[in-house]
């Protein structure tokens, strides 16, 4: 500060003088601001990590997962879908997809695979690395078989006239069908048993153990040869009797 100011401060009243000595070393100091806590581990950071491809990131928060609980659905589907082998998850059998334009790896295994956590078990089956660089109008082996194509009903045919009845004859009672006579055959419905496992897996994916084993068990019941309910059936079975352990 030079003499002439520093004459100048003495004649001025004490507050003026204090404010112009602090201007005079020069502008504040700004806060800086306070850095934004991280973002809790989540099934959701965890899909968004492998989405990227940054399978480390996943690890870490998978380990954040089940160290918080130990028995959560989805991160176990999701620890598999690192860990294991894709062809033993979802099996050898596949058909060829060509992907749309805005379809992801998510949308596709929530179609085909029946649960959105799985899409990184598909990314590992066709050797994607990085499932959020997906284009349109690539190849893809989807696991199992292809769906059957709609096929339209047959328009009803019209009543045929009914032929005269015989004057020499009298109406004889209808014997029963053979068919009622055969022992009654067991009880097949693929199409249900696929909503069946749907509704099983969400309802794994929600944590809802024993509702889920129940839907799958009867989905298992209804397409017995269906090889994703059963490892699904199994699974599902594997991570209730993990819950009873800990509880």
């Amino acid at each position: 500060m030079t003499r002439r100011s520093s004459s100048l401060l003495h004649t001025l009243p004490l507050g003026t003088a204090l404010l112009l000595a602090a201007c005079s070393h020069g502008p504040s100091r700004h806060a800086e601001p306070v850095s934004a806590a991280p973002q809790q581990a989540s099934s959701d950071t965890v899909i968004a990590a492998l989405d990227r491809g940054d399978e480390a990131t996943a690890r870490k928060q998978i380990k954040a997962i089940l160290k918080r609980s130990p028995a959560d659905p989805a991160a176990r589907v999701l620890e598999e879908s690192l860990d294991t082998d894709p062809v033993e998850l979802l099996g050898p059998k596949a058909f060829p997809y060509t992907v749309q334009p805005g379809e992801t790896m998510v949308d596709l295994a929530d179609r085909f695979l029946g649960n959105r956590l799985k899409f990184y078990q598909l990314a590992r089956y066709n050797g994607v690395k990085v499932p959020a660089a997906l284009a349109a109008g690539t190849v893809l082996r989807i696991p199992g078989t292809p769906p059957r194509p709609v096929v339209p009903k047959p328009a009803p045919r019209s009543a045929e006239p009914a032929a005269p009845a015989s004057k020499s004859t009298h109406a004889r009672p209808t014997p029963p069908a053979a068919a009622a006579l055969a022992p009654a055959a067991p009880l097949v419905n693929p199409v249900l048993a696929r909503q069946l496992r749907a509704a099983g897996l969400a309802a794994l994916n929600q944590g809802r153990i024993d509702r889920a084993v129940a839907l799958l068990g009867r989905a298992a019941a209804l397409d017995p040869g269906n090889p994703l309910i059963a490892r699904d059936l199994s699974r599902a079975q594997r991570i209730a009797e993990t819950v009873k352990t800990h509880h």
